[in-house]
């Protein structure tokens, strides 16, 4: 896995992925979990979270999520359009739902 340099807005991280697509999917998920229950078993109650946001502020990303494995503000930078990012984010978090409520019926 490459080492992403990932920037949007007032988000910038510094993460692991297989493509710079995959990196700016893994952003769109850091900014979602910040606010929403990502997984069933989501170790921040929703008053934590707020605590947390209070505390560090919260992320808000820009209309691109720009992806480099040269560094922040690099000019190679990909752009991403981050509604689309959020859309694919969506639909992997449906699937997903999807796959744990089958794998309670059949556990």
């Amino acid at each position: 896995m490459a080492k992403y340099y990932v920037e949007s807005g007032t988000l910038q991280l510094v993460l692991e992925a297989e493509d710079p697509r995959g990196a700016a999917l893994w952003a769109v998920h850091r900014c979602m979990e910040q606010v929403l229950p990502t997984c069933s078993e989501d170790p921040l109650t929703p008053q934590q979270k707020d605590q947390r946001i209070r505390e560090r502020g919260c992320y808000v990303l820009s209309d691109t999520i720009r992806t480099s494995e040269t560094g922040f503000g690099s000019r190679t930078a990909e752009a991403f359009p981050t509604a689309d990012l959020f859309v694919e984010w969506n639909q992997l978090m449906m699937a997903i739902n999807r796959l744990e409520r089958r794998l309670q019926v059949v556990g």
